[in-house]
């Protein structure tokens, strides 16, 4: 073989080893996106083998009570239901039901039955229906007398988030128990257009990403202490309860006031991936905001001054990412 010869033989090989080399790349980063991707999906769905969920409920202390505010949304419901019944340390479900009619026997026996199907690691979740007479939002913080937790995680029914950062705000809540532990953080201001220091603008979604300030977790998907829905029942100025029944809003600003005003400590904001299964609610109705920011105006006037303490903390499970 000549020396030309040799050459392209050699850049042949050069060529043939360069490829092969780009191909086992791509291949391993296809498969291990490929893990990742699975591994969150299990998280999602709840999956988690049946040992480590035994090892970490029988180790911890008492688990959590989900109270979950519903409205005739009964295939939101058996779907909130369905996932939330695989969480490891769930005690039991409380649902906050205000329609005219009681639940149906059918939808009793579905859920049920599928946390009967869910539980069969040893767990044993109990399901209630907490009855009310009267169609109001204020009945999603009605004190449970016979609730045998402490931590309350408070959700509505088209909100899921993975048993694993559910689990995780369990812990961080635990190390704070006296304050509100949330994934749905939003903020006040002080209102610059006004001369005086006691009127204020409700800060959205957009307002805690610009700043990274927040002083609010709203209570679609937070935990908190069990006596906050005693203090909120006989404590909470009825002229504040009565401005929610009214206008069907703002109950969550309310129960965040509340807090802060026995703590006099801001809440925590726990990083998590929140999947939302129903259709628009109301925070996407026109005028939501001035809506909310009278809210904040006048239950601020009702408190007598401003109990919302901001922060700028964010509580993330380093075991989920790789960079912290």
């Amino acid at each position: 073989m000549n020396r030309r010869g040799v050459q392209r033989f050699r850049q042949a090989l050069i060529s043939t080893v360069g490829s092969v080399k780009i191909k086992l790349v791509l291949g391993f980063c296809i498969g291990f996106t490929v893990i990742a991707l699975a591994g969150r999906a299990s998280e999602f769905m709840g999956w988690t083998s049946h040992t480590a969920s035994l090892e970490r409920f029988s180790g911890s202390r008492k688990g959590y009570a989900i109270v979950m505010n519903t409205w005739k949304r009964y295939d939101l419901l058996k779907q909130s239901i369905s996932h939330y019944s695989r969480c490891p340390r769930l005690d039991s479900i409380h649902i906050v039901w205000s329609e005219p009619n009681p639940p149906s026997d059918s939808l009793k026996k579905f859920l049920n039955h599928i946390i009967e199907l869910n539980t069969r690691d040893g767990r044993q979740v109990k399901l209630k229906f907490d009855i009310n007479k009267e169609d109001s939002l204020n009945n999603r913080f009605k004190e449970i007398p016979d609730l045998e937790t402490d931590a309350v995680f408070s959700i509505d029914d088209d909100v899921i988030f993975p048993c694993s950062s559910v689990e995780f705000a369990f812990d961080v809540w635990q190390s704070a128990s006296d304050t509100m532990v949330g994934f749905v953080p939003r903020m006040h201001w002080v209102d610059p257009t006004n001369g005086h220091m006691d009127h204020y603008i409700y800060g959205g979604w957009w307002s805690v990403w610009w700043t990274g300030t927040y002083s609010m977790v709203l209570s679609k998907a937070a935990f908190f202490h069990k006596k906050y829905l005693r203090i909120y029942t006989n404590e909470m100025p009825a002229s504040i309860k009565d401005f929610i029944t009214k206008n069907r809003n703002c109950e969550d600003i309310a129960m965040s006031f509340l807090v802060a005003n026995v703590t006099g400590a801001p809440p925590i904001w726990v990083k998590g991936k929140i999947f939302e299964i129903g259709s628009t609610g109301i925070s996407s109705m026109g005028g939501h905001t001035e809506k909310r920011t009278h809210c904040v105006d006048r239950f601020a006037a009702e408190f007598g001054r401003m109990p919302l303490v901001p922060t700028s903390v964010k509580a993330v499970d380093s075991r989920n990412i790789w960079f912290w």
